[in-house]
């Protein structure tokens, strides 16, 4: 299921122009992520897109809003979902 999640989002990225080193850092922190805590496969996009938002907010000069990743999800998930979630990964990456 990683390899589905890093595939889909390289074309998030893509479709958000975002910078390679945002995909890559990202990824790094779903690995980081998923090394300590196991989380269920229907929470596996949300992790992917927090993540996404993380990395977006270090590398991007213009790092797309929380709103734009619900909708690249086809809202399968709220503003506050993606928050909380962003907010445990940070927690658990001890940031």
């Amino acid at each position: 299921m990683r390899g589905v999640l890093v595939d889909w989002l390289v074309e998030v990225a893509e479709e958000y122009k975002l910078l390679s080193d945002t995909l890559y850092l990202a990824v790094s922190y779903i690995d980081r992520f998923l090394s300590t805590k196991v989380i269920p496969r229907q929470k596996l996009q949300l992790l992917g897109v927090s993540s996404m938002l993380i990395a977006s907010k270090y590398e991007e000069i213009n790092p797309p809003h929380v709103e734009d990743f619900c909708y690249i999800t086809d809202n399968t998930y709220t503003k506050e979902d993606v928050v909380k979630m962003e907010a445990d990964v940070l927690q658990s990456l001890k940031f």
